[in-house]
């Protein structure tokens, strides 16, 4: 048998690829996950490179406390890479807890005050997490806690240890880069967190991280020396430097690449900006974050955390502070001040904060993830029939973080509901012209995304969980290629929207959000930019540059023109983004037979999910999926542009391993003869 196959490039024998690009050979065995990951992204690896990804470096992973040992698993490997976890009640006043594999298990300091490490906390660092005792600070019966896990990596996030002489001392470091913040803590003795910030005068000044005070010039912290990418400089001060006392250091990289597929992502950055009050204004990373600290510099204010899987100041007060043990917002209002955009975060009003007009700020972000393009259905989408319980309950189906829900009330003429982690805690009814709506408590719970896995419904809603009531529920989690969530205001002119799909999208669904009898706008890759749809109609195509500016979007942007439907000048708008990923989703267009037909996805296990639509005539938007029966038999459908119940006597498509199978008995609106017709699949 030939040891080499057609066209040279694959051999028996892995190889080094030749260069970065998908047009460079790429000699070597490869993986599938490997080949769908790169062909994704138009890229080969960069010989050499192991790609790194944020996912496998930080997780903000949020739990529920038993008062006995438990084990939080959140996909870090601690255990042999080394780390930091940070951990804070939500619910109650008690101490932060910092814990790191170089100090070692069972030793835990707090960032809220001066004392030295005490026992306790983390009792392990595991491959893929950590475990804790039953210590109030981590794990006290029913409270609800927040842990941060930093995983060290060059480029990224490295700790150091080393004990203090009492005379200036340069310390070695690994991060690779030219730290952009390093937080410094005596864990032998009561003193002072250290903080040096980039922005914020370097090495010539220092703030404290367990007080609210202002930043100030201090020579003897640092010896007035900026660090570099392998040390960094302690002077003669007692908090940084006390001969005998031993200390830790954690450093955080700023924009210094060593991410993606070509190593050039930037996964952190240690940045400052000046607060214009009332006016709202962007702070760019260049990607959408999902942990920011910040810290106003210049007058007395606390170090403000938030993250986005606790809320990101949406709706709700979800900040928790690094210099006081009070529960989550007990000290700091910023509600609606902030939110993260495709580019970094929205600055929306004034607040001491985060946004006081004058005011001079520091921070650190972390970029949201996953960083990889998925290579299976069940990793990024969720779905499960369920009976409403007319009590507060938590959808879950998905394998991964929810960032999206679709719910429909089977049995019911009651609305779609849609809903994003972005947006908080309103939702939008796909078969209506309506502005969002407060969900309530009786929809969704006060803060519904504030779960690992699913949404948290409320109460007696025929839309989310009445008793008794049967419904189905479809969970999207954001992933390079298959899906992504852009919230934004609109200008009134033609204008580019960035977002993160990682690939040119082929289905975006848009809606404003604050403004009634607004249509629900869809473009659609096999219809051209020419073209749209209305997602709560019936409508054949309509035809006009004013939606997409007849132009077609890339995989950084979209772009939308001058109607007030997908962007009225300060409208606040939504759009869903769709892509097609080996095996995992198809987005398509098909020409109907009136006859049986496959059409085949490139799956290997048939379609979980399918939605189709007819574009060049009416047509309903429907929707199937395997929780409620796609078989060789009858299958359930569902309506988006409908409040109707699901059909259920009806055979109009069926299973067919490679994607899904349209029957002979489909009608029209699904398979005309010379029909066209578009569809989004999922495996």
């Amino acid at each position: 048998m030939s040891e080499r196959y057609p066209g040279g490039i694959i051999t028996k024998s892995p190889a080094t690829p030749t260069g970065p690009f998908e047009t460079g050979t790429a000699p070597g065995i490869w993986t599938l996950d490997q080949q769908m990951q790169f062909k994704q992204q138009g890229v080969w690896p960069t010989a050499g490179l192991t790609p790194n990804y944020i996912e496998d470096m930080f997780s903000t992973y949020l739990y529920t406390g038993t008062g006995a040992s438990q084990t939080i698993t959140n996909g870090i490997d601690l255990s042999t890479k080394g780390g930091l976890v940070w951990i804070k009640s939500r619910g109650s006043a008690v101490d932060h807890a910092l814990a790191d594999t170089v100090r070692g298990a069972n030793n835990r300091i707090a960032s809220n005050n001066t004392a030295a490490q005490i026992a306790g906390g983390v009792t392990a660092f595991n491959t893929n997490g950590f475990n804790i005792d039953n210590e109030p600070e981590v794990n006290s019966s029913s409270t609800a806690y927040a842990s941060w896990t930093f995983r060290e990596q060059p480029k990224f996030f490295d700790i150091v240890t080393y004990t203090g002489t009492g005379a200036v001392q340069n310390i070695a470091h690994n991060l690779g880069s030219v730290p952009g913040c390093i937080i410094v803590k005596t864990t032998n003795a009561t003193t002072n967190w250290i903080v040096q910030h980039r922005s914020s005068g370097g090495g010539t000044q220092r703030g404290l991280l367990n007080s609210t005070s202002v930043f100030g010039a201090n020579s003897t912290m640092w010896d007035n020396t900026n660090p570099t990418s392998s040390v960094f400089t302690v002077g003669t001060n007692a908090d940084t430097n006390q001969s005998g006392n031993t200390f830790v250091a954690y450093l955080f990289a700023h924009d210094a690449g060593g991410f993606g597929l070509t190593g050039t992502d930037n996964v952190i950055s240690c940045g400052s900006y000046t607060g214009v009050g009332s006016t709202q204004q962007d702070i760019t990373l260049g990607y959408e974050p999902q942990w920011v600290m910040i810290k106003r510099t210049d007058i007395v204010n606390s170090w403000v955390m938030v993250d986005n899987m606790r809320g990101f100041f949406q709706t709700a007060d979800n900040a928790l502070c690094a210099n006081n043990a009070n529960a989550e917002a007990a000290t700091v209002s910023v509600s609606g001040a902030m939110q993260p955009i495709a580019t970094g975060f929205h600055l929306y009003n004034t607040n001491s904060s985060v946004n006081a007009s004058g005011g001079t700020y520091i921070y650190i972000a972390c970029r949201r993830g996953p960083m990889k393009v998925p290579t299976l259905g069940t990793s990024v989408f969720g779905l499960n029939a369920s009976t409403g319980t007319g009590a507060n309950a938590t959808v879950t189906g998905g394998a991964g973080v929810s960032d999206a829900v679709l719910v429909k009330n089977r049995g019911a003429a009651v609305g779609n509901l849609f809903a994003a982690r972005l947006t908080g805690t309103g939702y939008l009814a796909t078969s209506s012209r309506a502005a969002e709506v407060a969900a309530g408590t009786t929809i969704l719970q006060a803060n519904p995304w504030d779960v690992m896995n699913g949404v948290k419904v409320g109460t007696t809603s025929t839309i989310t969980n009445a008793s008794a009531n049967t419904f189905v529920n479809y969970l999207f989690s954001r992933a390079p290629g298959f899906f992504d969530v852009v919230a934004y205001t609109g200008t009134g002119s033609t204008t580019t929207i960035a977002h993160n799909l990682g690939a040119a999208p082929e289905l975006i669904i848009v809606k404003s959000r604050s403004n009634l009898n607004t249509e629900w706008n869809v473009y659609a890759a096999p219809l051209g930019a020419t073209k749209y749809l209305w997602l709560q109609a019936t409508n054949a195509q309509g035809t006009g540059v004013n939606r997409w500016n007849d132009t077609a979007p890339t995989s950084s942007v979209f772009t939308v023109a001058t109607d007030t439907s997908v962007n009225g000048s300060g409208y606040t708008l939504v759009a869903y983004l769709f892509a097609t990923v080996a095996g995992v989703s198809k987005v398509g267009g098909y020409t109907g037979t009136g006859t049986t037909q496959v059409i085949n996805c490139g799956f290997t296990a048939g379609s979980r999910f399918v939605l189709i639509k007819r574009t060049d005539s009416t047509g309903d938007w429907y929707v199937w999926d395997s929780a409620r029966g796609i078989i060789a038999g009858n299958d359930p459908y569902l309506l988006l542009n409908s409040t109707a119940a699901e059909v259920t006597s009806t055979d109009y498509i069926d299973t067919y391993s490679a994607g899904f199978e349209i029957s002979s008995t489909a009608p029209a609106a699904i398979n005309a003869s010379a029909g066209s017709f578009i569809f989004l699949a999922i495996a």
